[in-house]
């Protein structure tokens, strides 16, 4: 679309501006803004503060035993890549905390991926010995996401 001749400036920085605020006043981590084949997508660091985030409980190895937990017995890793999520909704208490004893079958934590929810649960029975995520995190395809011994 041009006005008068010439394109309008692109991108708007009060727009900018306005998104970026909008982000942290609902907690959202990015958004798309579009005008005809124009985009704007803003996005902020995940594990930042914002409005409903809650602190995790997260463990993580001594350097060198990440490469190990791979083949660990009681590794629980990605079924899929997506976003881990440690409560059931948030504002909840995680599904398990460290130290928990856990059952087989038991919910663990919730991968999101293509807007579907997906439980992940124990695969053995156990305590849960590290939490290898932190809640909200992006996880890749079979990395480990808890250690149950």
């Amino acid at each position: 679309m041009k006005i008068g001749g010439r394109s309008p400036p692109f991108p708007d920085a009060d727009l900018i501006r306005k998104l970026a605020a909008l982000l942290t006043e609902t907690g959202l981590t990015e958004i798309e803004y579009a005008i005809g084949s124009r985009r704007i997508r803003i996005a902020r660091a995940l594990g930042g503060p914002g409005p409903g985030s809650s602190p995790a409980t997260v463990s993580f190895p001594p350097i060198g035993a990440r490469a190990t937990a791979v083949e660990h017995p009681g590794a629980v890793k990605a079924p899929m890549v997506g976003t881990a999520y440690l409560a059931p909704q948030p504002g909840a208490p995680p599904f398990v905390r460290l130290g928990d004893s856990v059952a087989e079958g038991q919910p663990l934590l919730i991968i999101e991926a293509m807007k579907v929810m997906n439980q992940i649960r124990a695969h053995r029975p156990g305590r849960v010995a590290q939490i290898l995520v932190a809640d909200a995190q992006p996880v890749e395809y079979a990395a480990v996401l808890m250690l149950i011994e």
